[in-house]
């Protein structure tokens, strides 16, 4: 999943360059006006569907009962598809209304939600699947149907927009978002390959028929705070857009300064951060059926293991990109976006990983538990205290978008906190400070080993981009090294790792031969 996503994002971005050339600045300004409505109604209607399928499905699986997930998967894909018809019917019927009300300001950006209605359905349909699959906690369909879904995407957005350009920017800016319907539709079509080729044997008659209103409500129950939840990033988002120019100007900058500012803060900077995060994000998705297994055998030790295991893996990933990206902010900077300027808001809100990557795993494990309404209402709180702060701290002249960032990083890290706290309150987990105090050594040790390539690298050639590639190189082969040395990782943890288990694997076997060498 880690891998797809990855694929999903630099497949997107040549997307934006592409059409950004190919319609212009209007074009993609009716495509932005229709895109968010899509966003937000699929966000309503399917963003917590795979989270509470999974739940359900592997709550079943874990006491045997696998027609009983079956009939229940069946009973909840119903009642979605039905959600769905009804989403993608009020998108096409308040289209008129959104444009006649101008709250979308530009009358031609109605062809572009028009066609965008098929897609909600088959959104939801597609959510609904994953669910399906990440309850059997099988990542690969998933995945798979990413990469097919926005390839697909892609293409079709790029062909039906130079196809249509000739009829109008209207009609352009329209058939690049429906191109949001062949990727759904073909994303589902790969979903529903697995699905029939998964099962050739009739599964046992279910030991309890569920029933279906009941299992509605459930799903409702776990899926609504996990989408309110997703509507919160776009919304805080907005917020920011609101509230950090305004404050910058209140500080002394000018127009044309605060929105450069605001642009390193939420163009460069931010995607960095979302970029760093995408495995712990893989990782919390199939955290969430696990968690939900153990805890429907109430094997309370699985459940802490598991907790305990995630805190760790997510801090071993995310630490090293804070540290690392702390120190070569500037060279990152420059590196990617042409300009030093960045490397201020890149160098705060590295910090933001690590808290972005606990909070995503914590809230993870309480969803697993059946308990998604408590991270949903740690983001509202973290959120409130975050605006507050940026409020206050961008408006002074000393801290400027700096006290935006900081802003944003303290609501990651109340955020976590406060995930921690009700996970202690429900299994008694503590978070484990010794493993990651080992890994924050062996983190500060590579940023060392990378500033320190860096500035040589910079010294030999006076070329920013070779130094910069070599130092994060270094950097990683110097973490890897340092991670079963520090005893960050034990052996057997290592072979459970894909990939990278097998190089930690051989990094210890000649640990090992160094010692005996040694001791001989």
């Amino acid at each position: 999943m880690t891998g797809a996503g990855l694929l999903v994002k630099i497949a997107g971005s040549v997307n934006r360059i592409l059409l950004s050339r190919f319609l212009g600045g209007e074009g993609i300004g009716l495509y932005q006006m229709a895109y968010p409505v899509y966003l937000l109604l699929s966000a309503v209607s399917s963003a917590g569907i795979p989270v509470a399928i999974s739940i359900v499905m592997a709550g079943r699986l874990a006491v045997g009962d696998r027609a009983g997930a079956q009939k229940a998967f069946k009973i909840s894909l119903i009642a979605m598809l039905c959600a769905g018809f009804f989403f993608s019917a009020l998108l096409y019927w308040s289209a008129g209304w959104l444009v006649g009300q101008h709250i979308i300001r530009d009358a031609r950006a109605y062809y572009a939600l028009v066609a965008l209605t098929p897609a909600v359905f088959f959104a939801t349909a597609l959510a609904s699947m994953r669910g399906y699959f990440q309850g059997f906690q099988q990542m690969l369909p998933t995945a798979v149907s990413q990469i097919v879904e926005q390839l697909l995407r892609v293409a079709a957005m790029l062909f039906l927009a130079w196809q249509l350009f000739d009829y109008g920017l209207a009609y352009a800016a329209a058939g690049a978002a429906f191109g949001a319907v062949p990727g759904t539709a073909g994303g589902l079509l790969v979903l529903l390959f697995f699905y029939w080729r998964r099962d050739s044997v009739a599964p046992p008659a279910a030991k309890e028929t569920p029933q279906a209103w009941p299992l509605a409500k459930q799903l409702a129950k776990l899926a609504l705070p996990v989408s309110l939840a997703n509507i919160m990033i776009p919304l805080v988002s907005s917020v920011d857009a609101l509230i950090v120019p305004a404050r910058l100007e209140a500080a002394g900058f000018t127009v044309r300064e605060a929105t450069a500012l605001f642009g390193y803060l939420t163009g460069m900077a931010l995607p960095l951060v979302m970029m760093a995060v995408i495995p712990t994000t893989s990782l919390a998705t199939s955290l969430v059926p696990a968690v939900s297994e153990s805890y429907a055998l109430a094997d309370a030790a699985a459940l802490r293991g598991i907790t305990n295991m995630a805190a760790r893996l997510a801090s071993a990933i995310t630490v090293p990109c804070f540290f690392g990206l702390a120190v070569l902010a500037e060279p990152v900077s420059l590196l990617l976006y042409g300009t030093p300027n960045a490397a201020l808001c890149i160098k705060i809100m590295a910090a933001a990983i690590f808290f972005l990557g606990l909070q995503q795993v914590t809230a993870a494990v309480l969803q697993g538990m059946g308990r998604a309404g408590a991270p949903m209402g740690n983001m509202l709180a973290s959120a409130l205290v975050k605006a507050g702060l940026t409020w206050s701290l961008t408006a002074l002249p000393a801290w400027g978008i700096a006290g935006a960032a900081w802003a944003s990083v303290v609501d990651f890290a109340l955020s976590a906190f406060l995930n921690l706290v009700f996970l202690y309150k429900y299994t008694g987990f503590l978070y484990p400070v010794q493993a990651a105090a080992r890994i924050f050594a062996a983190a500060g040790l590579m940023a060392f080993c990378a500033r320190e390539v860096y500035q040589l690298a910079f010294w030999a050639t006076a070329a920013n981009g070779f130094a910069a590639v070599s130092a994060i190189l270094a950097g990683g082969f110097a973490y890897l090294l340092l991670l079963p040395l520090m005893g960050c990782v034990t052996r057997a943890e290592a072979a459970g790792l894909p990939v990278l288990g097998h190089w930690l694997i051989k990094i210890f076997a000649v640990r090992d031969k160094l010692w005996t060498n040694r001791e001989n």
